[in-house]
């Protein structure tokens, strides 16, 4: 297995990569593995590497990232079950070998693990190139919250066999990688997270935001961001609320995003502030004037969310796995319970407000990962890349 604490490697006859990244989701939209793949991207580029894209053709109406035109291969996709908003994209595997031996990666990294990634995998399989992929998403948790839990089983060996196809596996955590290899997954490499603390920042806390939620400085603001949808647990988030409403300085619960279940919980929770889809500087101007972050969600591969959280000064409510176990110090800067336990979850939120050390707990949140940049984590994937480039070569030179 190849350890990120390795020096990196470079390719034999080449310092410059050319690297076709395949993926079934990417921005303008807007979700965490999107967002992550746009930082890797623009950060290999930045160091000098020729990244490509293969991905579903979204919306006419989305356009294209400046920079992503030149190497881009559209195919076609269909919306995904159950998870409006997301295409999956159709095989492609006859398009991506004559694409491949016309002009050859040095590499590929699949990111998703669909019809088009599995046509990628075989693709590059079969033309002798090196691929990486990324577990991303923990899609056999994800079955049982979509009235699907008897595919939990079938979806996690799909999912073993599809990443054992490949040269390695890049996970978000230590945690994640021990699972994975608990359940077969051969090479499995830790990549981490990065978080650009420059746009997430308490300086950018707004009173005029405060005041349009209908707050003044002395409220305290419950904040949820992510997808609004049966598997991130927002009823969990909503229920914590009520309970820290016990406070009289709890006054508003402001959740950020869309998904199927908005319009539910909109119905049920009409004095909640719905705000939908926030991206950019406004997000970050929405997280920095909340004052606690409450993240319920079970499924998890890393979470995004909470480092943006704690860098902008927000106290964590949230399980203790994947990121919030990596960079949550229990009543230090925010308070972890056990995973799944929803009563600890909402008796943590509701004690949280009477905390003498809550105004210190959000200063430490802002200092814990105000380090925590994107560059170290272009520089362990690009380390694998070299790698991968370099045990594929030697492997051709030994047959």
């Amino acid at each position: 297995m190849l350890e990120l604490a390795e020096p990196i490697v470079k390719h034999p006859t080449r310092e410059r990569l050319r690297v076709c990244v395949v993926t079934e989701t990417y921005p303008p939209e807007i979700n965490g593995v999107a967002l992550t793949l746009a930082r890797l991207v623009d950060g290999l580029r930045a160091r000098g590497h020729d990244v490509s894209l293969v991905r579903p053709r979204q919306s006419a109406a989305d356009g294209v990232r400046a920079g992503d035109a030149p190497g881009l291969t559209l195919v076609p996709g269909v919306p995904l079950p159950g998870y409006g908003g997301l295409l999956m994209g159709l095989p492609a595997t006859g398009v991506l070998r004559e694409r491949w031996r016309e002009c050859p990666p040095d590499a590929v990294y699949v990111a998703t693990e669909g019809p088009l990634g599995w046509s990628a995998v075989r693709a590059a399989n079969a033309l002798a190139v090196p691929v990486l992929s990324g577990f991303h998403t923990n899609f056999h948790l994800y079955v049982g919250h979509y009235r699907g839990r008897w595919l939990a089983g079938g979806v996690a060996r799909y999912l073993r066999r599809f990443h054992n196809r490949t040269s390695g596996t890049v996970v978000a955590t230590a945690d994640l990688r021990d699972q994975l290899e608990a359940s077969g997954f051969a090479n499995v490499h830790v990549l981490g997270r990065g978080i650009d603390s420059r746009l997430f920042s308490p300086a950018r806390r707004s009173a005029d935001l405060r005041r349009a939620w209908g707050t003044s400085a002395g409220d305290l603001v419950a904040l949820y961001v992510g997808r609004l949808a049966p598997e991130k647990n927002v009823e969990v988030a909503v229920t914590a609320y009520r309970a820290m409403q016990a406070h009289p300085r709890v006054r508003r619960l402001v959740l950020v995003g869309d998904g199927p279940v908005r319009a539910v919980l909109e119905r049920a929770h009409p004095d909640l502030l719905f705000c939908g889809a926030v991206t950019g500087e406004r997000l970050a101007v929405h997280y920095a004037s909340a004052d606690v972050f409450l993240f319920p969600s079970e499924t998890e591969t890393f979470g995004n969310v909470t480092i943006e959280a704690l860098a902008s000064g927000l106290a964590v409510v949230a399980y203790d796995y994947a990121a919030a176990r990596q960079h949550v110090v229990h009543g230090e800067t925010g308070l972890l319970v056990p995973h799944g336990d929803r009563a600890a979850f909402i008796a943590a939120a509701a004690g949280l407000p009477v905390r003498p050390d809550l105004v210190r707990m959000r200063r430490r949140a802002r200092a814990s990962v105000a380090e925590l940049g994107w560059e170290r984590v272009v520089q362990r994937i690009e380390t694998l890349l070299f790698a991968a480039c370099l045990a594929s070569t030697t492997g051709r030179t030994r047959r």
